[in-house]
């Protein structure tokens, strides 16, 4: 397809456009109803029948003329709790809420993909079907109801990716197997007895026990795991009294565990459970732990993984891919690849020279815009070849 990356120059401005409309109006997970009207309107616009899913996602099948498999590329839409502080004109107009994670130029480019694979569908040997995701960022996600509600029925592949800031545009990463880790969260509670600060005596310090706990927990990754494996555990919040001279009743601790590994993720929370309990015991305080977990881990398919590198060995040739190292981030594509075969890959957004620096859910987040189109144009190639894949 020569006149592909003629297409995308065309296209751009457009897929530009749409990320910057829906940076400018973004919505929280759940809420996405003006984003979803938006989608649906654009799709509508190319000829296309979408159809809403999972309360606010969209589902739409692009049918090639020439008979073959489907295959899908998932884009999720939701944004964050954060008030933007970008000086661009495209800034949120949502107080308090911004699109500070790349979620905008997720739904624009597989939009741009629409438009494109519209045009072509005389060449396609077979069915593309675009996945409109919402509620990524709020567990449990929005993959689990977009898969009950049919998203995956008579797929055979599926891919996706995320605008990335830690590797500069004109680049991106692809990895077969470990990606992205299991998010989840612990809460501890603990009660103690109170008292009077002059009288530490007469009580059970909830707060000394909370500390104490803390360090502790932070010793279970370098000294219960294998250092080989990849994990993490960090505590993210600890709450204990109010005034300066009482010592609390109760205190609170939140974390999270990040693992790749099922037995991993079990034995870090066995040991949690046996920390607690001994520290708690030796200062006659009582607790209680909450689990929660998480998505899978995002396991990518060898398989697929090898069609994405070629893609985007087209895309950006041999220097602009790269092997994508594995992260701690969690990511609901996996509910999709606990289904069928897919691959997730990580697309460079961030530019140094032009100030595209701050991280992923920092008010400031930014992206270089050329990744839209680099992006578009790696979601076109592989879906292409994977209708090709026998």
């Amino acid at each position: 397809m020569e006149h592909l990356k003629a297409l995308l120059e065309a296209n751009l401005p457009q897929i530009i456009e749409m990320r910057r409309y829906f940076h400018t109006y973004p919505e929280l997970s759940g809420q996405e109803f003006n984003t979803q009207r938006k989608i649906i309107a654009e799709l509508e616009s190319l000829g296309l029948d979408p159809r809403e899913a999972a309360g606010t996602g969209v589902i739409v099948d692009i049918i090639g003329e020439g008979k073959g498999p489907m295959v899908a590329v998932r884009a999720d839409i939701d944004a964050l709790p954060v008030q933007d502080e970008i000086d661009k004109p495209y800034r949120s107009q949502n107080h308090g809420v911004c699109h500070s994670c790349g979620h905008d130029g997720h739904i624009a480019m597989v939009l741009g993909l629409a438009r494109i694979l519209s045009t072509l569908k005389g060449e396609l040997k077979g069915t593309v079907r675009l996945i409109f995701q919402p509620s990524e960022e709020r567990f449990p996600g929005g993959a689990v109801a977009m898969v009950e509600e049919g998203a995956l029925q008579g797929v055979s592949a599926i891919i996706g990716g995320h605008l990335w800031q830690p590797i500069p545009v004109g680049t991106v990463g692809v990895t077969g197997g470990k990606l992205m880790a299991s998010p989840d969260e612990f809460v501890i509670t603990i009660r103690g007895k109170g008292g009077h600060g002059s009288m530490p005596h007469q009580t059970v310090d909830s707060l000394l026990t909370g500390a104490q706990l803390v360090t502790a927990l932070n010793t279970i990754i370098s000294r219960n795991v294998n250092p080989m494996e990849p994990a993490a555990l960090s505590i993210g919040m600890f709450k204990a009294g109010e005034v300066f001279n009482i010592i609390p009743d109760t205190a609170v601790l939140k974390g999270t565990v990040r693992t790749f590994d099922q037995s991993l993720r079990a034995s870090i929370f066995d040991r949690i459970e046996t920390i607690t309990k001994g520290i708690c015991l030796s200062a006659g305080a009582k607790y209680r732990i909450d689990r929660r977990y998480g998505f899978p881990p995002v396991v990518n398919h060898q398989g697929v993984a090898r069609v994405l590198g070629e893609a985007a060995r087209e895309t950006l040739g041999e220097h602009g891919v790269i092997e994508a190292e594995p992260v701690m981030v969690g990511e609901d594509f996996s509910v999709y690849l606990g289904e069928i075969p897919g691959c997730f890959a990580f697309i460079g957004c961030g530019n140094e020279e032009t100030g595209i620096v701050y991280p992923h859910h920092h008010p400031r987040f930014d992206l270089d815009e050329r990744a839209l189109g680099y992006g578009t144009e790696l979601f076109c190639r592989a879906a292409i070849r994977l209708l090709d894949t026998k």
